[in-house]
């Protein structure tokens, strides 16, 4: 597979801050890449850099076979960008604006697949400074994929979403990859990240704590199912890999539940463990990290 978005040892400092130390990987064709990360914990940071928009202290970045450092027009009309926030005074129409942007790609996506895709029909002809918090971040999103872009950036896509309005959009996002679209996305929605990313590395202090497939972040051990029952009124719980075996022994005991580590849990546990200083990270130099856990809860 081919590497659209290559990290090496990438680091930005603001005077004694360092606000990335030392991150690596890969991003391959086609993929969808979760980066997730408390605030503050460099995501943001990173992106910037991949986007062209700020300059890197060191290490070195690729972007669709470009230093996004020196990428001119050609380059930043292969990509989307949904930023956090954009600013637009929204002084016309969605259409409007939707027709204005489409102008400036060779192979704009239609105008009216768009509106549908993000489910605006009823607001197109609405101005954007009316609409709600909701239907303006649609309107971001709109606007990062009417390039039919090659590599989609994704910030926080579905802040202000309500929960079907979620699922409408994981809809759209799994149709792009269909596509081929490779998608960099962060969000603090866990399910968000579980349902769309094919793999995702998890940022704190700057330093990239583990990298995997979705269903491998952790390692095995953050993974094995919890059971937890009431015995004698006191709560006894217990880590297995064979819990159908550990609840057939114990019967119906009051209380019984059998907890499987989601994406969540696991993202907790190792952010939380990062920031008590129980897991350390080392580069392998080839993009990934090796996770070392001194006493986490796994």
């Amino acid at each position: 597979m081919t590497s659209v978005v290559s990290v090496r040892d990438l680091r930005k400092s603001y005077g004694n801050f360092t606000a990335l130390d030392g991150v690596s990987f890969d991003i391959e064709a086609g993929e969808t890449f979760a980066l997730l990360g408390p605030n503050g914990a460099g995501k943001s940071t990173t992106i910037e850099i991949l986007e062209g928009y700020r300059d890197r202290t060191s290490g070195e970045a690729s972007v669709l076979g470009v230093d996004p450092g020196k990428g001119g027009l050609d380059w930043k009309a292969q990509l989307g960008i949904v930023l956090q926030s954009t600013g637009e005074s929204g002084n016309i129409t969605v259409r409007e604006q939707l027709t204005h942007f489409a102008g400036f790609y060779p192979n704009a996506r239609d105008v009216d697949e768009v509106i549908a895709a993000v489910g605006l029909e009823a607001k197109q002809k609405a101005m954007i400074r009316k609409l709600s918090g909701g239907q303006r971040r649609r309107v971001d999103v709109a606007l990062g994929i009417i390039g039919r872009p090659e590599l989609l950036f994704l910030d926080e896509p579905t802040t202000g979403f309500d929960p079907e309005a979620r699922r409408q959009f994981w809809e759209l996002i799994r149709s792009l990859k269909a596509e081929g679209t490779t998608i960099l996305l962060t969000t603090h929605y866990l399910d968000e990240a579980a349902q769309l990313g094919d793999r995702a590395g998890i940022i704190a202090g700057g330093r990239l704590i583990d990298i995997g497939r979705i269903d491998e972040i952790g390692g095995a051990d953050a993974r094995v199912p919890l059971v937890r029952w009431l015995e004698n009124g006191q709560l006894r719980e217990e880590r297995t890999t064979t819990p159908g075996a550990l609840v057939a022994r114990l019967g119906e005991p009051e209380g019984l539940e059998v907890i499987r580590p989601s994406l969540e849990d696991i993202y907790l546990t190792l952010v939380g463990g990062y920031e008590a200083g129980e897991v350390s990270t080392s580069s392998t130099g080839e993009g990934s990290t090796t996770v070392t856990t001194e006493g986490a809860a796994l």
